[in-house]
């Protein structure tokens, strides 16, 4: 019996036992910000680069090894070579007018003046500057999630004063009823409280919505599904900064340093050559070329090659070449005017804001002493319910407006870090 009841005592712990709730998610702005940045598709590009260099490396390095040529032709022509004299009892043959050759060339390069290992260089300072072009574009996601985040803060401040609106008016609709029902108060000042009260229920619906769609927006970026119940952390306040970091300025200096090897490479482009090389094939005639019969021949040696005519453009190029690296030189220089000229208009915006903080405060206190009062006078039948809600409104936009500012600076500041290149 006691077995039975003691079972019996379980199960109704268990139907009676309020639901678990999912673990509620935290996100913190810079978590936010990695998370979209390797969730952004053209992050996959990057080992497509790294394939694509690998690939023409490899080609390039094959300059090395040696090389197999295989040539063949069949050739008719109106004359041949013949002897201008006869010998007495001896026939001479004569060459036929349709002659054929097939024959293999191995050549092995012993110097090539570092064109292929600068060839080499050229394709992984290629690949660095468009691997630097994608670290440009990923950054440039966070600017977006930032807006994003510090848009959902903002709704979560507004939602949480909201709440306190509605508290004060229902501390107002409390104090109205009892003053209805002592006949102190007319029916209408009570309706006036209630309809205040769905005002501001529907205004935290709509808020309540908005918030839904930027959790969703956030969670396309960072590939998660994120739900009514994901907090995001508000970031502590983020120190001024001066020095600029930006992925761009990576991107100019390897630009400029593709150039510097292209450089390099015109110039060993013009460099002698020198090799080795061996021959060998079958033709009519082969190398005797009194001989109309088809014949094995083969030979090899040393070739040198000079390329005169490369210098006839090599100071064109150079100077294209510098002239690529001018440019350059100005898109930086545009580049950092204005980034320095946006971030001092961002530290006058968190300058502005810091000064709007700091009477908000005061501002609140009177308004809320204010409130206290009308609330009493209320009470007491002084004052109406149109009266009070004026007060209870004039607090509630006060709060909101410290809210926005709050809200403002640590966005101001974070945009700071964003355009410094620290975020």
């Amino acid at each position: 019996m006691i077995k039975h009841t003691a079972l019996s005592i379980c199960w109704c712990l268990l139907l009676f036992q309020p639901p678990l709730r999912a673990q509620t998610r935290s996100l913190t702005l810079r978590e936010t910000c990695s998370l979209a940045t390797a969730n952004y598709p053209l992050v996959k590009q990057y080992n497509l680069i790294a394939q694509s260099a690998k690939y023409a490396a490899e080609q390039a390095h094959t300059g090395y090894l040696p090389h197999i040529n295989v040539n063949g032709q069949a050739t008719y022509q109106s004359a041949v070579t013949q002897l201008p004299i006869q010998l007495p009892g001896e026939d001479v043959p004569s060459l036929s007018n349709d002659q054929y050759k097939l024959f293999g060339e191995v050549s092995q390069s012993l110097y090539d003046g570092g064109r292929i290992k600068l060839q080499k260089a050229a394709i992984e300072a290629a690949a660095e500057v468009e691997q630097q072009a994608v670290n440009v574009a990923q950054y440039q996601i966070k600017e977006r999630v930032t807006q994003l985040f510090f848009g959902v803060l903002l709704l979560d401040a507004q939602l949480a004063q909201i709440g306190l609106l509605i508290n004060d008016i229902q501390a107002g609709m409390a104090k109205t009823g009892a003053a209805i029902a002592n006949g102190t108060a007319l029916k209408s000042s009570g309706s006036l409280l209630e309809a205040e009260l769905l005002k501001a229920e529907q205004h935290n619906i709509a808020l309540q919505t908005t918030r839904t769609a930027y959790l969703h927006m956030l969670g396309l970026f960072i590939n998660q599904q994120l739900d009514e119940d994901t907090v995001l952390e508000r970031p502590e306040a983020a120190p001024s900064t001066a020095a600029i970091n930006r992925p761009e300025l990576g991107w100019y200096a390897q630009q400029q340093s593709s150039i510097d090897v292209d450089r390099k490479l015109l110039t060993a482009k013009n460099r002698p050559r020198l090799g080795l090389f061996m021959q060998g094939g079958l033709g009519r005639p082969a190398l005797n070329m009194l001989s109309n019969d088809f014949e094995a021949y083969y030979y090899g040696g040393i070739r040198l090659a000079i390329p005169l005519s490369g210098f006839y453009t090599l100071k064109k190029e150079k100077a294209t070449l510098d002239i690529r690296k001018k440019i350059i030189d100005v898109q930086k220089d545009v580049f950092l005017f204005n980034t320095d000229l946006a971030m001092k208009q961002q530290n006058t915006e968190i300058a502005k804001y810091a000064k709007l903080l700091a009477r908000d405060d005061k501002i609140i206190a009177l308004r809320s002493s204010v409130k206290a009062a009308a609330l009493a006078q209320l009470e007491n039948g002084i004052i109406n319910t149109a009266d009070y809600l004026r007060e209870v409104n004039a607090e509630d936009n006060a709060r909101l407006t410290k809210i926005q500012h709050e809200i403002e600076l640590l966005k101001a500041q974070y945009n700071l870090q964003y355009t410094a290149g620290n975020l």
